[in-house]
């Protein structure tokens, strides 16, 4: 199994840019659920805390496909590290008004302006796009990969933000992802050896990526997903807070990273000869069933063991996670252009964002106005609205990938995010 990893590694500089580009990462999984410990103990709102944590959402998914669009046109680190230092202002804007206390309209100002921030995970995967599009089965690793790395993130990220912002002092969680985010940019644009070639010429030519049909259905499913996502925390955090243990929320989101981690691990060392495009919609069919267990676990146990519970339920949801994540990073690359990777990933990050906007606000009042165990309906409609979604697509997704798939002998072959 590692021996399928350890090839990916042999081209020089490729664990430099991977290492620095899960610290600049780090922050996809620490910035919302920070948002929503902290403004949850300083204003003593979910509702609150989910609409600016979803404000930040909508505003990375406006923003982020047109700092990628110049990431495209400019490259990684021209544009890269000024979107980064934009986006450590207003954080720090919106923490200064977190913690005196200032109007809420500016929390929901500051969670705009760190829209800007760049799309690490789409940055790295383009890095890999450009080194092993010659060798697909390679590519379908170094994806799996990343797809781990995704999800190490979301292990560690909420463990981190919520153990800082409950022990320390409500605001040192977000500050944390702060801290990620400016030195892994800065590491990461420091690799210069394995930045993609710029093709603006390319890029002008075919206009925007999410022209493309199939991308179109990508985004359109990634904003169940990401609304699964948003939903599944933030009704997490809240219901591990009516057990009277709301610490131990990160460790039950934790467990629901590592199920997905270590089914990405697996499947990373597959050669499936299965459609791209139907493993996607299969992967998109368990995301939603498997949404079930832990609504039924919340509705009828309580305490610790209702905690123990849902980190069942919620380890066995992960498993669907990272190779349906893997699928879409892959037809996306075989959807757009070369010239278009970054913006064409970073529009499934949009479509990921959304969807955290949504399904957190939506997690956020279903919690204040029926409570924590009923928030759980919110993910599962989720899913089944991707359901329909990629059904109606899956033609458009077909008929943009080439019949002979990766890993057959005829052609030997991204997570994102959340």
């Amino acid at each position: 199994m590692l021996s399928s990893y350890r090839q990916i590694f042999a081209a020089p500089g490729t664990l430099a840019f991977s290492s620095a580009g899960f610290m600049a990462r780090l922050p996809i999984s620490m910035a919302g659920i920070g948002i929503v410990t902290m403004l949850s103990q300083l204003r003593g709102s979910y509702g609150v805390a989910g609409a600016v944590s979803a404000t930040l959402a909508l505003a990375a998914a406006a923003l982020g496909p047109a700092v990628s669009w110049l990431v495209d046109r400019h490259g990684q680190r021209r544009v890269a590290l000024p979107a980064a230092a934009l986006t450590v202002a207003a954080a720090a804007g919106l923490l200064l008004c977190a913690h005196f206390g200032a109007p809420s309209w500016t929390l929901f100002l500051f969670a705009v302006g760190m829209g800007v921030m760049p799309s690490a995970g789409a940055m790295v995967r383009a890095r890999w796009a450009h080194l092993y599009r010659e060798d697909p089965a390679k590519l379908h690793t170094a994806y799996s990969f990343e797809a781990v790395v995704d999800e190490f993130c979301f292990i560690v990220g909420p463990i981190l933000v919520i153990g800082l912002a409950t022990n320390l002092f409500p605001e040192s969680g977000a500050l944390a992802a702060v801290i990620a985010l400016t030195v892994g940019i800065v590491l990461f644009t420091a690799q210069r050896r394995t930045e993609p070639p710029v093709h603006p010429a390319a890029a002008r030519s075919g206009g925007s990526a999410i022209l493309n049909g199939g991308l179109v259905v990508l985004v359109l499913t990634f904003i169940a997903t990401g609304a699964i996502f948003g939903s599944v925390e933030i009704v997490t955090v809240a219901f591990a807070d009516a057990q009277g243990h709301k610490g131990l929320a990160s460790f039950v989101l934790a467990v629901w990273a590592l199920g997905s981690g270590l089914a990405g691990i697996v499947y990373g060392t597959l050669k499936p000869t299965n459609p791209l495009a139907t493993r996607f919609f299969a992967g998109v069919v368990m995301m939603a069933l498997t949404m079930v267990p832990i609504l039924l676990v919340a509705g009828g146990m309580h305490g610790i063991g209702g905690l123990v519970a849902a980190g069942a339920a919620l380890l066995f949801a992960g498993v669907a996670i990272s190779p349906t994540l893997i699928s879409a990073m892959a037809l996306v690359e075989r959807l757009v252009p070369a010239a278009q990777l970054t913006e064409g990933m970073a529009w499934t990050t949009t479509g990921l964002a959304l969807g955290v906007a949504f399904g957190s606000s939506a997690g956020g009042w279903v919690v204040d106005a029926s409570g924590a165990a009923a928030g759980y309906w919110v993910p599962l409609v989720a899913g089944v609205f991707g359901v329909l979604v990629a059904l109606v697509g899956l033609p458009r997704l077909r008929a943009g990938v080439p019949a002979t798939e990766p890993h057959e002998p005829a052609a030997q072959p991204v997570d994102l995010e959340r």
